[in-house]
Parts: structure tokens; C-alpha cells; sequence
């Protein structure tokens, strides 16, 4: 053999194994570029939550602070600021309105990049931020955690430019994320990723996702600290006749949720005849006579209703503080009001406190059942015939409230009040909204595409 074919067959084998160890290596880095973006994502959105949060408490403060000064502010100031939030979602920030969960799921469902950045954008999550705020400074019954899940799923797409194959799988993240931040639950925001927004479990996606979620997490944890969000309890359900009370809030929250839904989803799509047609011409004349139905609400309930809700059913919990037996009520007409009205703003907390007034007013008839125990019922009962995820509402109340013991029982509840809210509504309202999301990107789409060229 000749000198150069020797050396040839020397380094022959030497350079195929190295070209196999760079694709190893390429492979591997690239698995760990994508789980860095994942990770990274999350730690964003923690930090994002925490502030929102934190802005979000100053907003209320000063509207109640402004309520103690002029005992009418909120007659003038709500349906302004509802008109002029309706106004900049109008103008600057399109797709920022109502809970921003449909959105993410919209987003996801979608397949071509600028209908998604139509949903989910920075310059989205910076508006969503911004008349959110607005909207809780001028006392609507909104709550931030849905804002967060878009604004969430806003920062992981606006990542994805860097990995575009994992877009679906990074919005899922983001939203996840969110929903774990804003309500410090990071398992609820795993169940929430699966049951709600994919309504299916990726394999492929799974661990990243709870890689983002437990990121979110614990930087929401390292800024404000462990804490529950409704506080603590540890009341119980002890005999058969109180677990009495588990079927008829199941029934009765399940069915005022649906109602709360179907109203919601009908609003979205559009009423028919004059009414509807002068909704869809004069937005900001209608979200100011929304603002004032809010406002109504607002002082007939002693100035309760405006807001999250979730100070006075936490100091219900903490402190046995008592609501006006209207309260249930006059909360789920305000949230109505602000949810229709196109304003950006969750349904979440709001969601929540209406369950627990709900809550309370059933424990007129269950007298021996504990208040503690008859406002979690309600809550996970309402929650649940709203989106019709049974798993992540008795999750997710398990967690905000710190009392394991009564995981059963809300189970029990939130089966019985999803199956009783699909008598009246049939989807949950997320996924409802969400596909109005998907019709009108793909029509706007459809009708770019049949314009003649320039």
C-alpha cells in the first residue's frame, strides 16, 4: 500500500467519528438552547406577574382612596375611564380586550405567524398591562390573572423567534406560567396548561413547559414571598347532612356560571337586530353605559364589587369580616357589565369572589356547615361552571386556600357544577371566545389575500 493511501485509511476513521460527535454535539446544544429559552421565558414572566400585581394593588388603592374623598367619584370616573380604555384597546392595542385567555389559546390553535403575533405580541402584553391597570384604576370587576396568561404567552412568542418550531409549545408555557405566578400555584398552573389550554398533554413539550412554570414560579416566590393567595384555612366538611351542601353548590354555581358564560359568548358573537348593530357601530358610548352599571353596582354594595374581589372574600376567610348578603349578586351584574363592556380585564379573581358570595348566601340554609367551608364550595362551583375545567378549579382554590382536607369535597363540587353549567352553556366560555379569536384572524387573512396588487 502506498504511503498517502495508508494515511488515508488512518485518518478516514478518525474524521467519521468526529463528524457524528459535532451532530451529537449540535443536537445537544441546541436540546439546551431550547430548554434555556424555556427557562428563561418563565423567569420573565414571574417578574412580569409580580409587577403587575404589585401595580395592579396601588390601582385599587386609589380608587378606594378617591371613594373616600367623594362619595360619587365613582358615578364620573368608572364610565370615563371605561370609555377611554375601550378607546386605546380600539386604537393602539387591538386584541387586548376582555381576559386575554382566549387569545392564547386562539394563538396557539393558529398556525401562521402573523395571525399569531396579531394575538400575542409585546406591543400586546405592553397595552394589556397599561389599560388593565386603567381599568382597576376606575373601579371595574376585573382581575389581572388572565392578563398575565396573555401577557405570558406574549413574552414566550416574542422568545420563539429564536426556536419558531416550539411556538405553540412556548405560548402554552407563557400562559401556564402566568396562571402559576399571578395566583402563586405553580401546580395549578401545570393543570391549567393541560386541562384547559391544550386540553391535551404533550409529551414533547411537557417538560419544558413545567420547567417554565416552576422558573415563574420561583421567581414570583424569590420577589414577594411563600404566601397563599386567599390565606389560610381549615375548615371541614363532618357529617352527612353537611356534605348536603357539596350537590347544591355544585348545581346552584355551576348554573350561574353557564349563565354568566352563554351571556359572554352571545356579547362576543354579536346580538342580532338594532341593538346589537348600535353595540358593534358606538363601542365606547356602550362601554360608558357599562362603566355606570358598574358603578351602580358598586354603591348599592357599599363599595364592595368594584375591583378583584379578592380582599373581601380573604378577609371573609382571615378575619370572619361580613359582606352584604347582595354581594354574590351585585358582583357577578359588575363583572357582566365590565367583561361585555370590551375593556381589557380577567374573570378570574372576579370569578372567584363571586363564588364565595354565592358561597355565603347558601350558608343561610346550610346554617351548621362553617362559612369557611361554604365559600370554598362556592367558589370552586362558580369557577368551574364558568370554564368548565373541573380539575384546574378544585386545584387551584386547594392551593390559594392552603386546605388540603377539603380536596374531595371540591372535587365533588367542581364534577357536578361543570356538568350542570353545559345545560346552558355548552363550551367553556375560554375556548367559546377563543374560536371568535381564530374566525376573525383567518378572515382577516382571507381577506388580505383576495386584495389585487398594488
Amino acid at each position: 500500500m502506498r504511503p498517502l493511501q495508508r494515511l488515508a485509511a488512518t485518518i478516514a476513521p478518525v474524521t467519521f467519528f468526529s463528524a457524528r460527535h459535532i451532530r451529537h454535539l449540535k443536537a445537544l446544544a441546541a436540546r439546551w438552547r431550547r430548554r434555556a429559552l424555556f427557562l428563561l421565558g418563565g423567569v420573565a414572566v414571574g417578574a412580569v406577574a409580580v409587577l403587575l400585581t404589585l401595580l395592579a394593588d396601588k390601582a385599587q388603592l386609589a380608587f378606594h382612596q378617591l371613594l373616600q374623598q367623594w362619595r360619587y367619584a365613582s358615578l364620573v370616573v368608572t364610565p370615563a375611564g371605561f370609555g377611554l380604555a375601550v378607546y386605546l384597546t380600539l386604537r393602539f392595542f387591538p386584541n387586548s380586550q376582555g381576559s386575554g385567555i382566549p387569545q392564547a389559546i386562539a394563538a396557539r390553535e393558529l398556525e401562521d405567524y402573523g395571525q399569531r403575533r396579531a394575538l400575542v405580541s409585546i406591543r400586546i402584553a405592553i397595552g394589556k398591562i397599561l389599560v388593565t391597570l386603567l381599568g382597576l384604576l376606575c373601579g371595574a370587576s376585573a382581575g389581572r390573572e388572565g392578563p398575565t396568561v396573555q401577557v405570558g404567552a406574549s413574552i414566550m412568542f416574542a422568545l420563539g423567534r429564536l426556536s419558531p418550531r416550539r411556538q405553540p409549545g412556548l405560548i402554552l408555557a407563557g400562559a401556564a406560567a402566568g396562571v402559576a405566578a399571578a395566583f402563586n400555584t405553580p401546580l395549578a398552573g401545570i393543570v391549567f396548561g393541560i386541562e384547559e389550554l391544550s386540553r391535551a398533554f404533550e409529551l414533547r413539550t411537557s417538560g419544558l413547559v413545567i420547567g417554565a412554570v416552576i422558573a415563574a414560579g420561583l421567581t414570583a416566590t424569590a420577589l414577594v414571598g411563600d404566601y397563599s393567595y386567599f390565606g389560610h384555612t381549615s375548615d371541614m366538611l363532618h357529617t352527612a347532612t353537611e356534605w348536603l351542601a357539596v350537590p347544591v353548590c355544585g348545581v346552584v354555581g355551576g348554573l350561574m356560571g353557564g349563565v354568566f358564560s352563554r351571556i359572554l359568548v352571545l356579547l362576543a358573537g354579536g346580538l342580532p337586530g338594532r341593538i346589537g348593530g348600535w353595540i358593534k357601530q358606538q363601542p365606547i358610548p356602550f362601554a360608558v353605559l357599562c362603566g355606570f352599571g358598574v358603578a351602580l353596582c358598586g354603591m348599592a354594595s357599599g363599595d364592595t364589587t368594584f375591583g378583584t374581589g379578592y380582599e373581601q372574600i380573604k378577609s371573609v376567610l382571615d378575619d370572619g369580616t361580613s359582606l352584604p348578603w347582595s354581594f354574590g349578586l351585585l358582583k357577578l351584574a359588575a363583572t357582566t357589565l365590565t367583561s361585555i363592556s370590551g375593556i381589557p380585564g380577567g374573570i378570574f379573581s372576579p370569578s372567584l369572589a363571586i363564588g364565595g358570595g354565592i358561597g355565603l348566601n347558601l350558608g343561610a340554609i346550610f346554617t351548621s356547615v362553617p362559612v369557611g367551608v361554604m365559600i370554598l364550595l362556592g367558589m370552586v362551583a362558580y369557577f368551574a361552571g364558568v370554564v368548565q375545567a373541573p380539575i384546574t378549579a378544585f386545584v387551584i382554590v386547594t392551593e390559594m386556600t392552603d386546605n388540603h382536607a377539603m380536596m374531595v369535597p371540591l372535587m365533588a363540587t367542581a364534577l357536578i357544577a361543570s356538568s350542570a353549567s353545559r345545560l346552558i352553556c355548552p363550551e367553556g366560555v375560554y375556548h367559546a371566545l377563543a374560536k371568535n379569536f381564530v374566525k376573525q384572524a383567518q378572515s382577516a387573512s382571507s381577506h388580505q389575500s383576495e386584495r389585487p396588487p398594488v
